[in-house]
């Protein structure tokens, strides 16, 4: 891992913020030694032109006074139109002239000389033109030139100031950011206490409205969707314990059932017979195949095994199973026929040997199936192009609460208290029926009814109302 990474968020932002106002602050003082250098520059030369044009007016009117200079480090050289100094402040006493150049079409010109009659060292000169005695005479005015730093105290302010300004940008990045980030502690500071203490508990939601503001809502959103997930998990894990004994004790039961015939039939042999052994025997093998093949097709289900799709007649199935089974109870029929859907003949007929089932299980009387096709323009929904496939099973027995319909569909779940062997399976029967309606692109639902419980299969039809399907 780089260093850059193993740094924190704080360090990191405090660590540009300063290299930025390091930056800036050199800038900035770099500016201002600028533009005061500039004007000690114009100042300089403004003094030294006012110096030379003293001199060179007095010059005019044949009376030169002396010193010609009056501020220090000023030097100043008369010369005249054989190049001959006639007349310099003190420090250019029998030096030749300071400079070579003169003004050019102008009676005044500027520029910097460095050595010449004063070696290591650049100067401003202003060189001015003078009428003396019909002659043209320079005057030269000279002052040392200003340096960058102008003078070595104003660097030091300068430089301190911006270094100052540097250190207080700094110190306020830094404090913004902690101040930005303390919510950011807090809410990790909660979450830490969240995952040792309870998943119930929410992060503080600070009152600005950033980006802080919107992460704090988004993680008490997960929390939501992580409690409700747990919840649910334990939910889901305490119905599979009460299923794991449910479906131990709906084994049990016919397996000690089976193991007492065949016990009795071992110790009297004469007084029992084939017959009224296997007799006694299948039913209760019956239960446990019809346990196991529930276990086996929710399994393959979840797996997301994917079925058969051809074209079924949902009413020629539901006639076959009808035939096929003996009646426990009455049952009346409603059948159009031709009503054909897209699906796994094997799990469509499964789906309805688990509704009839159940509603056997708690008829009191009869049983009415309904099977018809419907326009799927009635639902307005795009999964029903063709029309809907339509299976009622309506029994008349207590029927179910309203509250309670979604939770008879949910896995192990059985409204009634623990039943005998003849009441019924683990409570998978059907969970399995939704899941095989959903997987087929349908619903299976519970809805109103006069008397019992009316159980409703939508399937998608695979051709429009009174048209053959074409396949």
């Amino acid at each position: 891992m780089s260093a850059r990474h193993r740094l924190s968020i704080t360090t990191r932002v405090t660590l540009f913020t300063g290299v930025v106002a390091a930056v800036l602050s050199t800038l900035l003082a770099t500016t201002v030694m600028i533009a005061i250098e500039r004007y000690a520059v114009e100042s300089a030369t403004e003094e030294i032109t006012a110096a030379g044009a003293r001199v060179a007016i007095q010059m005019e009117q044949g009376r030169l006074q002396y010193p010609l200079a009056t501020l220090p480090l000023r030097s100043i050289q008369v010369v005249d139109s054989r190049r001959h100094v006639v007349a310099s402040t003190p420090d250019l006493r029998g030096r030749p002239p300071i400079t070579a150049f003169t003004p050019q079409g102008r009676n005044v010109a500027t520029s910097v000389i460095c050595g010449g009659v004063r070696p290591g060292r650049c100067d401003i000169v202003v060189a001015q033109r003078v009428h003396r005695r019909g002659e043209q005479w320079i005057v030269y005015a000279a002052s040392p030139a200003v340096p960058f730093w102008v003078h070595p105290r104003l660097a030091a302010m300068v430089g301190g100031l911006a270094a100052l300004l540097a250190v207080v940008v700094t110190f306020l990045g830094h404090r913004t950011v902690v101040a930005s980030l303390r919510p950011v502690t807090a809410i990790r500071s909660e979450l830490d206490q969240i995952n040792a203490a309870s998943s119930g508990r929410r992060v503080p939601v600070p009152p600005t409205d950033d980006e802080i503001h919107e992460l704090a809502e988004s993680v008490n959103q997960t929390l939501c969707r992580l409690h409700a997930a747990l919840r649910e998990l334990r939910t889901t894990l305490d119905r599979q314990r009460q299923m794991v004994a449910d479906v131990s004790h709906d084994l049990r039961t016919p397996v000690t059932a089976m193991r007492a015939e065949v016990e009795d039939a071992l110790l009297a042999p004469d007084e029992t017979s084939v017959p009224a052994l296997g007799a006694a025997v299948l039913p209760r093998l019956d239960r446990l195949q019809a346990i196991a093949q529930n276990l086996l097709t929710i399994t393959r289900l979840d797996s997301g095994m994917p079925g058969a799709h051809e074209p079924v007649d949902l009413s020629e199935l539901v006639a076959a199973e009808l035939r096929a089974r003996p009646p426990a109870k009455r049952i009346d029929t409603s059948i159009d026929p031709g009503v054909v859907v897209l699906g796994d003949r094997s799990r469509l007929a499964r789906l309805f040997t688990n509704l009839i089932d159940n509603a056997e299980r708690h008829a009191q009387i009869a049983i009415r199936i309904t099977v018809r096709q419907e326009p799927g323009a009635s639902l307005d929904d795009p999964r029903f192009p063709y029309g809907v496939a339509v299976m009622e099973v309506i029994d008349d027995g207590p029927g179910i609460d309203p509250d309670k319909r979604e939770l008879v569909f949910q896995r192990f779940t059985r409204l009634d208290p623990p039943r005998t062997t003849s009441a019924g399976g683990a409570g998978l029967g059907l969970a399995i029926a939704r899941q095989i309606a959903e997987a087929g692109g349908g619903t299976l639902g519970i809805e109103d009814s006069p008397c019992g419980a009316r159980f409703v299969l939508r399937l998608p039809a695979a051709s429009p109302p009174g048209r053959p399907p074409d396949f």
